[in-house]
């Protein structure tokens, strides 16, 4: 009897066991695609920003175009490392501080090597350990969550340029849901 109750019980949570891994991977697959069209659509902002005008500020407050390219990448490494727990590429330089990267070439290296950092280290990610808590700074948020901060923190920033490009006279591309 207790072993007929024993498989009964294993019959019945085999097939949720493996629901729940197919979702994760499912989610996470999503996740790959929609890093992989933000770089995309973040460097056809790059690309649209006239040379001349890469360092271009709207007032002397805020961060010039190049500065906000920077911070993104820096956060989409930063962000998605704490989830994923790769080693964070260009972990020790400020890259909004380096004068030498505030070129079109040099934004849309460092730009598509922060997304290919972010898309290669959710693909390679372990989503059993997606809920566990990575603590930084004040901040205890799951893996998963550190992920999500990092796209919407890429999301925002990228939002921002938009201004960027018309105040320099530039069209800013199409949005890219799909």
């Amino acid at each position: 009897m207790k072993n007929h109750l024993l498989t009964t019980l294993l019959a019945l949570l085999l097939p949720l066991a493996l629901f729940a891994q197919d979702l994760s991977e499912q989610m996470k697959n999503e996740m790959v695609d929609d890093w992989k069209r933000a770089k995309a659509y973040t460097l056809e902002f790059i690309e649209a920003m006239p040379d001349d005008k890469v360092n271009f500020k709207a007032t002397e407050e805020i961060r010039s175009f190049a500065e906000q390219i920077l911070h993104m990448s820096q956060g989409t490494i930063g962000l998605t490392a704490n989830g994923t727990g790769a080693e964070p590429i260009y972990s020790d330089v400020n890259l909004e501080q380096q004068e030498d990267f505030k070129n079109k070439e040099s934004l849309m290296k460092i730009a598509a090597e922060a997304y290919d950092f972010a898309i290669e280290s959710i693909g390679n990610m372990d989503m059993t350990t997606a809920s566990e808590i990575v603590s930084r700074g004040p901040f205890n948020v799951s893996r998963i969550g550190w992920v999500r901060k990092g796209f919407e923190h890429q999301t925002h920033h990228r939002g921002q340029c938009v201004i960027y490009l018309r105040l320099s006279g530039a069209t800013p591309p199409n949005a890219k849901l799909f």
